[in-house]
């Protein structure tokens, strides 16, 4: 059976996406008026195909195979391959190490107590400003959690952590802003000098680490350079993890977080619930241990749905390397196959009402009743994100920290409009007045 889609376009697609406000909202939009499985044009992909129902990806969870032409724009990051198209062989033993440090529990507890301390500074910062009128909340957020990993990836050991979190915000604004075409001060060659001397920076930084780690003979598997080193990785390539584990970890987990207190502030008896639970296990604590987390089922629940309404990457792409079957289609090797996340978790036959905030979907029951891939906030298959378990770690964390000490309140007037860039974003910010509670 053919597979349903728009009409081809002169321009390749790119008209129709820019007129969506981006691949995020346009595959919303494809999979409304089209159904589950969607063809359309894409620049960068001869054949893209859109899968928005969790049983159909089934079919497509074992591809292990991702587009290079759409993640060209990360290739200048890296100095030996684009480690987000490594093919199958190499890709899985880096895996394997990536995991054995960010799935860990040894990994969090060991970096638990700095990050407890960041959050509380911003609180701290906060707190000083709450009476000065609403808070632009996620663009300090979004800074927390990459100095939160810019400590966790260099291991604590960066002699100037704010000047690598500076450097690698002046790498990201350069190479984003050429992705999305979005205006930056200066003219494209002192913008591209800028962008290059803080990237020497930053690989000059991590050879210092990785020195230090081979001169101390350390093997710490809950050190990222530890591990990668212990594995024999060359140089280049550890560099190269660093650089791609801060750029997928500092704004994903970041924006989660805004928009899961954007929720909670729009919805106050939801958040009377999460602070309920947080008083029950805090007690007269400002932040919990790492052991309390399994505890805060309810702000559990609170992040979940936020990043199922807001998942902060909009979407994932593998490529077929043969034909494949999905439900009563064909699909050719070579495709382009999206997990458009947003379609997914706006699928109204596995979550009723779909746009209503309702924590009270994650319950262990509720869950159980979901087929496994209706909920995919960190990807799918074996390219899934390997930082999901430390991500989650991070955002309870600081929203445990956050609600603890805080009321949140939308800002009268301000609209939050939600848009694509590389994370899903809030076009101007979110505003919220912060409130100390009493």
């Amino acid at each position: 059976m053919r597979i349903p889609g728009p009409e081809p376009r002169a321009d390749g697609g790119v008209g129709a996406v820019a007129e969506a406000g981006g691949l995020h909202t346009y595959q919303l939009r494809l999979h409304a008026a089209y159904g589950p499985v969607v063809r359309f044009q894409l620049p960068g992909a001869e054949t893209a195909v859109s899968i928005a129902d969790p049983v159909l990806l089934e079919a497509t969870a074992h591809i292990d195979k991702r587009p290079e032409r759409l993640f060209e724009f990360l290739a200048p990051l890296c100095e030996s391959e684009n480690l987000q198209v490594l093919n199958a062989e190499e890709h899985t033993p880096w895996r394997r190490v990536l995991l054995s440090v960010f799935a860990g529990r040894p990994s969090h507890e060991r970096h638990f107590a700095r990050f407890s301390a960041l959050t509380t500074a911003l609180a701290d910062r906060w707190a000083a400003r709450a009476a000065d009128g609403p808070l632009a909340v996620q663009k300090d957020l979004t800074a927390l959690t990459l100095r939160m990993i810019c400590e966790y990836a260099l291991g604590g050991e960066a002699a100037d952590p704010d000047r690598v979190t500076e450097a690698f915000e002046e790498v990201l604004t350069e190479y984003l802003g050429r992705l999305y075409q979005v205006p930056v001060p200066g003219t494209q060659e002192e913008r591209a000098r800028r962008a290059e001397n803080a990237l020497d920076y930053l690989r000059g930084t991590v050879d210092r680490v990785v020195e230090a780690h081979r001169e101390g003979g350390r093997t710490d598997r809950s050190d990222l350079i530890g591990a990668l080193v212990e594995a024999g990785e060359r140089p280049e390539r550890i560099r190269d993890t660093v650089m791609v584990t801060l750029l997928a970890a500092h704004h994903t987990t970041g924006v989660a977080v805004s928009w899961t207190l954007h929720l909670l502030a729009s919805h106050p008896d939801a958040a009377a619930r999460v602070v309920e639970e947080l008083d029950e296990v805090l007690g007269d604590r400002a932040t919990p241990d790492h052991a309390d987390l399994k505890r805060l089922t309810r702000l559990e629940m609170a992040l979940k749905e936020s990043m199922r309404l807001y998942p902060p990457g909009p979407y994932g792409a593998r490529e077929t390397t043969e034909a494949l079957t999905v439900g009563d289609y064909e699909i050719p090797a070579g495709a382009t196959v999206f997990y458009p996340f947003w379609a997914v978790h706006m699928n109204p036959d596995h979550w009723p009402d779909p746009e209503r905030f309702d924590p009270g979907r994650f319950t262990p029951d509720e869950v159980a009743k979901r087929p496994r891939l209706a909920y995919v906030p960190f990807g799918l298959g074996p390219r899934s994100c390997e930082g999901a378990g430390l991500a989650m770690v991070e955002a309870e964390l600081v929203l445990a920290v956050l609600l603890k000490r805080f009321r949140f309140r939308p800002a009268p007037g301000h609209e939050v409009t939600p848009i694509e860039r590389f994370v899903l974003w809030a076009a101007d910010d979110i505003h919220m007045i912060v409130t100390p509670r009493a």
